[in-house]
């Protein structure tokens, strides 16, 4: 009887029903091991796809801004054909400013929502016109530290740390701050650079956090965009193609489900 006080059953073995895998916590790694692990990332990414990736957008900051909030969950050639018909129909953001908001949703209907868009374009359009005390291009934020342009941003209504980044790092204005979407967030879960629930808003600072402090706008962008495209070309939310992954050798989470497919079929066999 004094035995059976330590008997445990056996663990159950389910045969032919794969778990899936969990993005790795980033608790598991310490500052400086995301860091290196970041860096290993960038360079094996670059590797992949190319650096330095060429700039995709000549905009002004005002005008990314705007181009930014229009991309807000819809397709880039939606998003595209949206600002490119906002512009054919009113040549100059005070125009769009003072537009009836119907006209401007009209031309604006390729992307997601127009009828929410509008009027908030217009506000922001406004806002943007008051704080500044006149007619603004939003050029004045090559001269405010990276923290205060962002925040000076965010206090725009819709205006969010991935638009903020977007409108430094993407228009003319060519500054270090890095935008996070959601293929390079999925990514960097996946990874353990960041935590299973930390969502995207919160990642930004996070991640920003793992890059080295003297990185230049070309370095954060080309980070940005290999991630983006890893997630877009490799390790998609769905079915990713770990099999192929560069990043293999250092991922729990596409360890975890290659390793799960070889159990699985062993066991089959």
């Amino acid at each position: 009887m004094l035995g059976m006080a330590f008997w445990q059953p056996p663990p159950r073995v389910c045969v032919g029903k794969r778990v899936k895998p969990s993005p790795a916590s980033a608790t598991e790694l310490d500052l400086p091991e995301r860091r290196e692990l970041a860096l290993w990332t960038h360079a094996r990414l670059c590797t992949e796809y190319g650096c330095p990736v060429a700039f995709f957008a000549t905009k002004d900051p005002l005008s990314e801004l705007i181009s930014s909030l229009l991309s807000h969950r819809t397709r880039n050639q939606d998003s595209h054909r949206a600002y490119q018909q906002l512009r054919a129909r009113f040549p100059t953001w005070d125009e769009v400013r003072d537009a009836p908001t119907n006209e401007v949703e009209a031309a604006i209907s390729p992307c997601t929502w127009p009828e929410q868009k509008a009027p908030r374009l217009q506000q922001i359009l406004r806002e943007v016109g008051q704080r500044c005390g006149g007619p603004c291009d939003l050029e004045f934020l090559a001269d405010l530290p990276i923290p205060e342009a962002r925040a000076w941003l965010e206090l725009l209504p819709g205006v969010g740390p991935k638009t903020s980044a977007a409108v430094l790092l993407f228009s003319t204005l060519r500054r270090p701050a890095m935008p996070v979407d959601s293929h390079h967030h999925r990514v960097a879960q996946r990874l353990g650079l960041i935590g299973p629930k930390v969502g995207e808003a919160a990642a930004h600072k996070q991640l920003a956090a793992l890059l080295p402090p003297d990185w230049d706008a070309q370095q954060v962008y080309d980070h940005h965009e290999v991630l983006m495209f890893h997630g877009q070309k490799c390790c998609y939310f769905h079915t990713p193609a770990c099999g192929r992954c560069p990043l293999l050798e250092r991922c729990p989470f596409g360890q975890a489900r290659v390793n799960g497919v070889k159990d699985e079929q062993e066991a089959k066999g």
